[in-house]
């Protein structure tokens, strides 16, 4: 049987097991359930299992012989999100959700380890499985990295290739992949102003760090406008702002905080820099203090051009042209896969998971309460990644 026909095989043991990963969410650094299930999933089969030291990750090496080294990376994590699917196999946890599909992205890299342990006589060299936590703004892949999971096999790795599904704008079934820059640096921007609180009737005897505050969201929003490329584009976006208890007494904070999509290293530089100089322009015209607290996140994910053209050919070969698109320009998502990708060539691929029926366009996107993912992917995104590392172990052998 061929890998894809073995995964079919294997299609029902898959779902039920993403139900289990979907029932039981966890959040962060620390999955202790998550990583049970999958060293029970991983037990019968003949690979060398290691776990983290600061985090709950599950590192498998496969031996296959003295050709290529291949990682293959799925993130384990949930958001702090309430659930409002009404799946029958919805999240148990109350606040914690599988909004962004990880419990997908687990379930098809355990199949494609028992997909690649029944086609071990066709591995050229070794296969890394990194089973990762905290994906979700804790940056568990650059703790992996640190760990050591590139030389987990005991030589470094040569191609890595991580995939995410989408519970919207793909359709289902299609990989979508892009060379160079696929998806956004994701930073944080954090600003409080204080100023002199007073009644609200008289605001001539007051600095007024609401005033102020207000001008310094517009003045960044027209500042992105005004003195970055639209070539190459800044997003920022204001999720939380916080001032004043009554509608009559002017405050003495005023806070908000932001996120900062970028797309080069040179922009995301310039946005911090030139972020933190309007924020203290405003805050001198309104003679109020301010204090702005730049946080860096995620770098820009980047793949490598070779490693993207050979997952596009092999996914072509798997599945048929109409299957495989490259994306004319980058998302604006960010991930920390980045990490493995700064340190090794390789490739992320994106998989439509829409399910059948609801439309791409109009479907609720990742990290959405109501977000959808078909379990109808899961055999394919297992034979995708266990292809990609059988047919990566014999490349420049």
């Amino acid at each position: 049987m061929t890998v894809h026909e073995d995964a079919r095989a294997i299609h029902d043991e898959l779902i039920a097991l993403r139900h289990e990963f979907h029932r039981e969410p966890e959040v962060g650094l620390r999955l202790p359930r998550t990583q049970e299930r999958v060293l029970a999933a991983l037990d019968d089969l003949p690979l060398e299992i290691s776990t983290g030291r600061d985090t709950t990750s599950v590192t498998g090496v496969l031996r296959g012989g003295d050709g290529p080294t291949v990682l293959l990376r799925a993130d384990m994590d949930a958001l702090p999100v309430r659930e409002r699917t009404g799946l029958d196999f919805a999240s148990r946890t109350g606040d914690t959700m599988h909004a962004c599909g990880h419990d997908l992205h687990t379930t098809m890299l355990i199949g494609a380890a028992r997909l690649l342990c029944a086609h071990r006589d066709r591995l050229g060299g070794d296969v890394v499985l990194m089973f990762q936590p905290g994906e979700e703004g804790c940056d568990g892949a650059r703790i992996m990295v640190d760990e050591g999971v590139l030389e987990a096999s005991g030589r470094r790795v040569d191609a890595a290739y991580g995939m995410h599904v989408f519970s919207s704008n793909a359709p289902q079934g299609l990989f979508v992949t892009r060379p160079g820059t696929m998806l956004s640096a994701s930073d944080e921007l954090h600003v409080e102003v204080r100023g002199t609180g007073g009644h609200g009737s008289a605001p001539h005897r007051t600095q007024d760090p609401v005033a102020a505050i207000s001008e310094m969201i517009t003045s960044l929003q027209t500042m992105v406008t005004r003195q970055f490329d639209m070539f190459d584009p800044v997003v920022l976006s204001v999720g939380s702002l916080h001032a004043g208890t009554a509608v009559n007494v002017i405050p003495e904070v005023a806070t908000f905080g932001a996120t900062v999509r970028t797309f080069s290293p040179e922009s995301r530089e310039r946005m911090r820099e030139r972020s933190a100089e309007v924020l203290r322009a405003v805050a001198a015209a309104h003679r109020v203090d301010v204090e702005v607290d730049y946080r860096p996140g995620y770098p820009p994910t980047s793949t490598d051009a070779e490693e993207t053209a050979f997952a596009d050919r092999t996914i072509r070969e798997l599945f048929g042209e109409e299957r495989q698109q490259t994306l004319v320009n980058p998302l604006s998502g960010s991930e920390d896969f980045c990490r493995v990708l700064d340190e090794v060539p390789g490739s992320f691929i994106g998989l439509g998971a829409v399910p059948e029926g609801i439309d791409p366009d109009s479907a609720d996107y990742n990290h959405s309460p109501t977000a959808l993912f078909d379990d109808a992917v899961l055999a394919d995104g297992a034979t995708a990644y266990a292809e990609l590392a059988l047919a990566r172990t014999h490349v420049g052998r």
